[in-house]
Protein backbone atom coordinates (compact mmCIF):
# COMPACT_ATOMS: atom_id res chain seq x y z
CA UNK A 1 0.00 0.00 0.00
CA UNK A 2 1.38 3.39 -1.00
CA UNK A 3 2.52 5.82 1.70
CA UNK A 4 -0.02 8.65 1.96
CA UNK A 5 1.73 12.03 1.83
CA UNK A 6 0.49 15.50 2.76
CA UNK A 7 2.36 18.67 1.77
CA UNK A 8 2.17 21.66 4.13
CA UNK A 9 3.18 24.78 2.21
CA UNK A 10 3.24 25.10 -1.56
CA UNK A 11 6.18 27.22 -2.67
CA UNK A 12 9.28 26.13 -4.55
CA UNK A 13 9.97 23.31 -2.10
CA UNK A 14 6.36 22.13 -2.00
CA UNK A 15 6.38 21.86 -5.77
CA UNK A 16 9.61 19.85 -5.53
CA UNK A 17 8.04 17.38 -3.11
CA UNK A 18 4.95 17.09 -5.32
CA UNK A 19 7.09 16.16 -8.32
CA UNK A 20 9.12 13.65 -6.28
CA UNK A 21 6.01 11.95 -4.90
CA UNK A 22 4.51 11.73 -8.40
CA UNK A 23 7.69 10.00 -9.60
CA UNK A 24 7.58 7.40 -6.78
CA UNK A 25 5.30 4.41 -7.23
CA UNK A 26 5.23 3.67 -3.49
CA UNK A 27 4.16 7.20 -2.47
CA UNK A 28 0.87 8.95 -3.13
CA UNK A 29 -0.08 12.59 -2.58
CA UNK A 30 -3.28 12.91 -0.56
CA UNK A 31 -3.56 16.66 0.06
CA UNK A 32 -1.79 20.02 -0.10
CA UNK A 33 -2.25 22.59 2.67
CA UNK A 34 -1.64 26.33 2.28
CA UNK A 35 -1.94 29.55 4.27
CA UNK A 36 -3.22 31.25 1.11
CA UNK A 37 -6.73 31.07 -0.30
CA UNK A 38 -6.82 27.50 -1.73
CA UNK A 39 -8.79 28.70 -4.76
CA UNK A 40 -5.79 30.80 -5.83
CA UNK A 41 -3.25 27.95 -5.60
CA UNK A 42 -2.81 26.00 -8.82
CA UNK A 43 -0.80 22.81 -8.41
CA UNK A 44 0.70 20.43 -10.95
CA UNK A 45 -1.39 17.39 -9.98
CA UNK A 46 -5.12 16.89 -9.47
CA UNK A 47 -4.90 16.64 -5.67
CA UNK A 48 -7.17 18.94 -3.68
CA UNK A 49 -5.69 22.02 -1.98
CA UNK A 50 -6.91 22.80 1.55
CA UNK A 51 -6.56 25.72 3.93
CA UNK A 52 -3.88 25.15 6.55
CA UNK A 53 -6.54 25.15 9.28
CA UNK A 54 -8.16 22.10 7.65
CA UNK A 55 -5.17 20.00 8.68
CA UNK A 56 -6.89 19.12 11.96
CA UNK A 57 -9.33 16.98 9.98
CA UNK A 58 -6.54 14.81 8.54
CA UNK A 59 -5.20 13.10 11.66
CA UNK A 60 -5.09 9.40 10.85
CA UNK A 61 -5.59 10.07 7.12
CA UNK A 62 -1.94 10.81 6.30
CA UNK A 63 1.03 8.53 6.83
CA UNK A 64 3.55 11.38 6.64
CA UNK A 65 3.18 15.15 6.53
CA UNK A 66 6.00 16.98 4.72
CA UNK A 67 6.54 20.53 5.99
CA UNK A 68 7.77 22.90 3.28
CA UNK A 69 8.00 26.17 5.18
CA UNK A 70 11.06 28.28 5.87
CA UNK A 71 13.63 27.69 8.59
CA UNK A 72 13.69 31.28 9.83
CA UNK A 73 10.15 31.60 11.20
CA UNK A 74 7.96 28.70 9.99
CA UNK A 75 9.60 25.41 10.99
CA UNK A 76 10.73 26.44 14.50
CA UNK A 77 7.02 26.81 15.34
CA UNK A 78 5.28 24.39 12.96
CA UNK A 79 7.36 21.27 13.48
CA UNK A 80 7.11 21.08 17.31
CA UNK A 81 3.43 22.03 17.12
CA UNK A 82 2.55 19.28 14.63
CA UNK A 83 4.94 16.50 15.69
CA UNK A 84 2.60 15.18 18.38
CA UNK A 85 -0.21 14.66 15.85
CA UNK A 86 1.49 13.61 12.61
CA UNK A 87 4.48 11.62 11.47
CA UNK A 88 6.39 14.32 9.63
CA UNK A 89 9.49 15.41 7.75
CA UNK A 90 10.99 18.91 7.50
CA UNK A 91 14.07 20.59 6.03
CA UNK A 92 15.08 22.82 8.97
CA UNK A 93 18.52 24.06 7.93
CA UNK A 94 19.70 26.57 10.53
CA UNK A 95 22.73 24.49 11.56
CA UNK A 96 23.44 26.26 14.85
CA UNK A 97 19.86 25.75 16.09
CA UNK A 98 19.41 22.10 15.12
CA UNK A 99 20.22 20.72 18.62
CA UNK A 100 17.64 23.05 20.17
CA UNK A 101 15.05 22.18 17.52
CA UNK A 102 15.76 18.46 17.90
CA UNK A 103 14.99 18.53 21.64
CA UNK A 104 11.67 20.34 21.18
CA UNK A 105 10.54 18.10 18.32
CA UNK A 106 11.68 14.92 20.07
CA UNK A 107 9.59 15.72 23.13
CA UNK A 108 6.53 16.56 21.02
CA UNK A 109 6.81 13.47 18.82
CA UNK A 110 7.23 11.13 21.78
CA UNK A 111 4.24 12.68 23.55
CA UNK A 112 2.04 11.70 20.60
CA UNK A 113 3.84 8.44 19.73
CA UNK A 114 4.89 9.88 16.37
CA UNK A 115 8.04 9.95 14.25
CA UNK A 116 9.56 13.25 13.10
CA UNK A 117 12.53 13.48 10.72
CA UNK A 118 14.03 16.97 10.80
CA UNK A 119 16.78 18.74 8.83
CA UNK A 120 16.36 16.53 5.77
CA UNK A 121 17.86 17.83 2.55
CA UNK A 122 21.39 18.03 1.20
CA UNK A 123 23.04 20.24 3.82
CA UNK A 124 22.02 19.43 6.46
CA UNK A 125 21.14 15.98 5.20
CA UNK A 126 23.15 14.15 2.56
CA UNK A 127 26.26 16.25 3.30
CA UNK A 128 25.85 15.42 7.01
CA UNK A 129 25.87 11.71 6.16
CA UNK A 130 28.90 12.18 3.88
CA UNK A 131 30.78 13.93 6.70
CA UNK A 132 29.85 11.20 9.18
CA UNK A 133 30.92 8.35 6.88
CA UNK A 134 34.15 10.13 5.92
CA UNK A 135 35.21 11.00 9.45
CA UNK A 136 34.39 7.51 10.67
CA UNK A 137 36.48 5.88 7.95
CA UNK A 138 39.38 8.37 8.16
CA UNK A 139 39.63 9.40 11.84
CA UNK A 140 43.04 10.96 11.21
CA UNK A 141 42.39 13.85 8.88
CA UNK A 142 40.41 17.00 8.21
CA UNK A 143 36.99 17.67 6.69
CA UNK A 144 36.01 20.46 4.33
CA UNK A 145 32.62 21.55 3.00
CA UNK A 146 32.32 23.80 -0.04
CA UNK A 147 28.96 25.18 -1.22
CA UNK A 148 28.12 26.30 -4.74
CA UNK A 149 28.27 27.54 -7.28
CA UNK A 150 24.66 28.27 -6.46
CA UNK A 151 21.97 30.68 -5.38
CA UNK A 152 21.71 31.19 -1.63
CA UNK A 153 18.05 31.98 -1.01
CA UNK A 154 18.71 33.23 2.53
CA UNK A 155 21.48 35.59 1.44
CA UNK A 156 19.39 36.80 -1.49
CA UNK A 157 16.55 37.57 0.90
CA UNK A 158 18.92 39.49 3.19
CA UNK A 159 19.89 41.75 0.28
CA UNK A 160 16.24 42.31 -0.66
CA UNK A 161 15.60 43.69 2.82
CA UNK A 162 18.02 46.58 2.26
CA UNK A 163 16.34 49.93 1.61
CA UNK A 164 16.28 50.71 -2.10
CA UNK A 165 16.56 47.09 -3.29
CA UNK A 166 13.74 45.67 -5.40
CA UNK A 167 15.15 42.19 -6.07
CA UNK A 168 18.41 40.26 -5.81
CA UNK A 169 20.19 36.96 -6.34
CA UNK A 170 23.33 35.98 -4.44
CA UNK A 171 25.67 33.24 -5.62
CA UNK A 172 28.04 31.37 -3.32
CA UNK A 173 31.14 30.40 -5.27
CA UNK A 174 33.75 27.88 -4.06
CA UNK A 175 37.32 28.95 -4.78
CA UNK A 176 39.04 26.55 -7.18
CA UNK A 177 42.45 27.17 -5.64
CA UNK A 178 41.19 26.13 -2.20
CA UNK A 179 39.55 22.99 -3.62
CA UNK A 180 42.76 22.10 -5.47
CA UNK A 181 44.81 22.55 -2.30
CA UNK A 182 42.53 20.26 -0.30
CA UNK A 183 42.74 17.63 -3.03
CA UNK A 184 46.54 17.51 -2.69
CA UNK A 185 46.14 15.89 0.73
CA UNK A 186 47.97 18.66 2.60
CA UNK A 187 45.06 19.33 5.04
CA UNK A 188 45.39 23.12 4.82
CA UNK A 189 43.91 25.55 7.33
CA UNK A 190 41.51 27.69 5.30
CA UNK A 191 39.47 30.72 6.32
CA UNK A 192 35.93 31.22 5.02
CA UNK A 193 37.29 33.97 2.77
CA UNK A 194 39.81 31.57 1.28
CA UNK A 195 37.15 28.91 0.64
CA UNK A 196 34.29 30.93 -0.87
CA UNK A 197 33.48 34.16 -2.67
CA UNK A 198 30.07 35.80 -2.99
CA UNK A 199 28.60 37.44 -6.08
CA UNK A 200 25.45 39.56 -5.92
CA UNK A 201 23.12 40.68 -8.71
CA UNK A 202 20.92 43.51 -7.47
CA UNK A 203 17.93 45.37 -8.92
CA UNK A 204 17.71 48.78 -7.26
CA UNK A 205 14.92 51.32 -7.15
CA UNK A 206 15.24 54.19 -9.55
CA UNK A 207 17.30 56.92 -7.93
CA UNK A 208 18.53 54.70 -5.09
CA UNK A 209 22.00 55.32 -3.64
CA UNK A 210 23.92 52.45 -5.24
CA UNK A 211 27.10 53.11 -3.29
CA UNK A 212 25.22 52.90 0.02
CA UNK A 213 23.51 49.65 -1.02
CA UNK A 214 26.84 48.11 -2.05
CA UNK A 215 28.45 49.15 1.24
CA UNK A 216 25.57 47.74 3.27
CA UNK A 217 25.82 44.42 1.43
CA UNK A 218 29.58 44.06 1.79
CA UNK A 219 29.57 45.01 5.49
CA UNK A 220 26.62 42.81 6.50
CA UNK A 221 27.76 40.60 9.43
CA UNK A 222 27.16 36.83 9.23
CA UNK A 223 26.41 37.13 5.52
CA UNK A 224 29.04 39.06 3.53
CA UNK A 225 31.52 40.85 5.83
CA UNK A 226 33.88 37.85 6.05
CA UNK A 227 33.95 37.19 2.29
CA UNK A 228 35.23 38.83 -0.88
CA UNK A 229 31.92 40.07 -2.29
CA UNK A 230 31.20 41.48 -5.75
CA UNK A 231 28.02 43.49 -6.37
CA UNK A 232 26.48 44.00 -9.83
CA UNK A 233 23.53 46.32 -10.39
CA UNK A 234 21.28 45.07 -13.19
CA UNK A 235 17.73 45.58 -14.48
CA UNK A 236 14.73 43.48 -13.47
CA UNK A 237 14.57 42.17 -17.04
CA UNK A 238 18.21 41.02 -16.85
CA UNK A 239 17.58 39.33 -13.49
CA UNK A 240 14.57 37.49 -14.87
CA UNK A 241 16.44 36.52 -18.04
CA UNK A 242 19.77 35.45 -16.57
CA UNK A 243 19.05 34.50 -12.94
CA UNK A 244 15.59 32.92 -12.81
CA UNK A 245 16.82 29.46 -11.84
CA UNK A 246 17.83 28.14 -8.43
CA UNK A 247 20.95 26.04 -9.07
CA UNK A 248 23.20 24.91 -6.23
CA UNK A 249 25.47 22.13 -5.07
CA UNK A 250 28.83 21.69 -3.43
CA UNK A 251 31.48 19.33 -2.13
CA UNK A 252 32.28 17.43 1.05
CA UNK A 253 35.92 16.34 1.24
CA UNK A 254 37.84 14.40 3.86
CA UNK A 255 41.61 14.45 3.54
CA UNK A 256 43.25 11.88 5.79
CA UNK A 257 46.16 9.59 6.55
CA UNK A 258 46.40 5.81 6.87
CA UNK A 259 49.19 3.43 7.79
CA UNK A 260 51.20 2.82 10.96
CA UNK A 261 53.40 5.80 10.16
CA UNK A 262 50.62 7.84 8.52
CA UNK A 263 52.50 7.36 5.29
CA UNK A 264 49.50 7.22 2.95
CA UNK A 265 47.35 10.14 1.80
CA UNK A 266 43.67 9.34 1.28
CA UNK A 267 40.89 11.55 -0.05
CA UNK A 268 37.11 11.08 0.07
CA UNK A 269 35.04 13.43 -2.07
CA UNK A 270 31.26 13.74 -2.35
CA UNK A 271 29.79 16.20 -4.85
CA UNK A 272 26.38 17.54 -5.80
CA UNK A 273 25.70 19.64 -8.91
CA UNK A 274 22.08 20.75 -9.02
CA UNK A 275 20.04 22.57 -11.65
CA UNK A 276 17.29 23.09 -9.07
CA UNK A 277 17.94 23.23 -5.34
CA UNK A 278 14.23 23.00 -4.32
CA UNK A 279 13.43 20.20 -6.77
CA UNK A 280 16.36 18.12 -5.56
CA UNK A 281 15.61 18.88 -1.89
CA UNK A 282 12.04 17.77 -2.55
CA UNK A 283 13.40 14.40 -3.70
CA UNK A 284 15.37 14.02 -0.47
CA UNK A 285 12.29 14.87 1.59
CA UNK A 286 10.24 12.28 -0.30
CA UNK A 287 12.84 9.58 0.39
CA UNK A 288 12.87 10.57 4.07
CA UNK A 289 9.07 10.41 4.15
CA UNK A 290 9.37 6.79 3.01
CA UNK A 291 11.81 6.10 5.86
CA UNK A 292 9.60 7.94 8.34
CA UNK A 293 6.63 5.74 7.43
CA UNK A 294 8.73 2.61 7.89
CA UNK A 295 9.91 3.71 11.33
CA UNK A 296 6.33 4.52 12.33
CA UNK A 297 5.14 1.10 11.17
CA UNK A 298 7.78 -0.48 13.40
CA UNK A 299 6.56 1.51 16.41
CA UNK A 300 9.51 3.89 16.63
CA UNK A 301 8.78 7.31 18.15
CA UNK A 302 10.63 10.59 18.61
CA UNK A 303 12.83 12.81 16.48
CA UNK A 304 15.36 11.53 13.93
CA UNK A 305 17.77 13.03 11.42
CA UNK A 306 19.31 11.56 8.28
CA UNK A 307 22.22 10.41 10.46
CA UNK A 308 19.77 7.99 12.11
CA UNK A 309 18.26 6.55 8.92
CA UNK A 310 19.72 3.34 7.42
CA UNK A 311 20.20 3.72 3.66
CA UNK A 312 17.83 0.82 3.02
CA UNK A 313 14.97 2.74 4.64
CA UNK A 314 15.30 5.53 2.08
CA UNK A 315 14.99 3.20 -0.90
CA UNK A 316 11.76 1.96 -2.51
CA UNK A 317 13.50 -1.38 -3.12
CA UNK A 318 13.13 -4.28 -0.71
CA UNK A 319 16.12 -5.64 1.18
CA UNK A 320 16.67 -8.58 -1.16
CA UNK A 321 16.75 -6.32 -4.24
CA UNK A 322 19.16 -3.92 -2.56
CA UNK A 323 21.54 -6.76 -1.69
CA UNK A 324 21.29 -8.24 -5.16
CA UNK A 325 21.69 -5.05 -7.17
CA UNK A 326 23.37 -2.34 -5.09
CA UNK A 327 25.65 -4.18 -2.69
Amino acid sequence: MAVRIGIFGYGNLGRGVEAAVKASSDLTLEAVFTRRDPSTVKIATDVKVYKDTDLVDFEGKLDVLVLCGGSATDLPVQTPALASRFNLVDSFDTHARIPEQFKKVDAAAKSGSRVAVISAGWDPGLFSVARAYSESVLPQGKSYTFWGRGVSQGHSDAIRRIKGVLDARQYTIPRDEALDEVRTGKCPDLSVRQMHARECFVVAEEGADLKRIETEIKSMPNYFADYDTTVHFISQAELKRDHAGLPHGGFVLRSGKTGLESENNELIEFRLKLDSNPQFTGCVLAACARACARFAKEGRTGCLTMLDIPPAYLSPLDRESLIAHLL
